[in-house]
């Protein structure tokens, strides 16, 4: 997943920022108000981990968080990435405004690593109405354990084409536009081009000879995981 984390606390951030990576996630930070408002338009995010007690600077008056103010601005435009709030703030009715602003779910400081990685695996389920085990022909994805298998045996893959083929099946059976791969797989420092995306695809073709799968080509539109005929 690419990620987009909100969090002013550089000492916390880094902690999970590491922690997501580790995962294998992509992970694009902010630490004010402002550079929210600018990274959260650019396109791609499967999810934002959003801190509701950001510098005040948007709206000083405000006693929950200008963190709220990124998240109204985002819901107004049309944003339905999910959306996990990190607070220290435990009162019922900051959880109410942050879920009321658009909030998915709400997770108060301190928490457990473990469990924001999960609550954002589980985020991006109910949203894409993906599932935790997929198969496609004899291609199966185990996401909890971040492993692929052809035909019992696993598939060790590089990772950029894991990442990839993994995004190919969220959900499989559907087109992936190009743009829509390199914005997923891409972050501020490292974006992938099509020449890249490309060779990326070319070689999964030949690991997945005799999977019972392939990855088709739609001129103009994009790539398409299926079983074969």
């Amino acid at each position: 997943m690419r990620i987009l984390l909100i969090e002013d606390d550089v000492v916390l951030r880094d902690v999970m920022v590491r922690s997501l990576h580790d995962a294998g996630h992509r992970v694009d930070v902010a630490g004010t108000l402002e550079e929210a408002d600018q990274l959260w338009q650019i396109p791609g995010f499967d999810a934002v981990l959003l801190d509701l007690n950001l510098p005040h600077n948007a709206n000083p008056r405000s006693g929950l968080g200008s963190g709220l103010s990124a998240l109204r601005a985002a819901r107004a435009r049309g944003d339905r990435t999910p959306v996990l709030v990190l607070t220290a703030r435990n009162r019922t009715d900051e959880r109410i405004a942050g879920l009321n602003a658009g909030a998915d779910d709400y997770l108060g400081k301190p928490f457990d690593l473990a469990e924001v990685e999960a609550r954002l695996r589980a985020l991006v389920r109910r949203t894409m109405g993906t599932q935790d085990q997929v198969t496609v022909g004899g291609l199966a994805l185990d996401r909890q354990n971040r492993r692929f298998t052809v035909h019992g045996q696993a598939l060790e893959l590089p990772a950029r084409e894991f990442e990839v083929l993994w995004e190919l099946m969220t959900p499989a059976g559907r087109v992936v536009s190009k743009r829509e791969l390199a914005n997923k797989l891409s972050d501020l420092d490292d974006y992938l081009g099509d020449n890249a995306l490309e060779a990326f695809i070319s070689r999964l073709r030949k690991k997945l000879v005799g999977s019972g799968v392939r990855i088709r080509t739609l001129r103009g539109l994009g790539y398409l995981l299926e079983a074969e005929a």
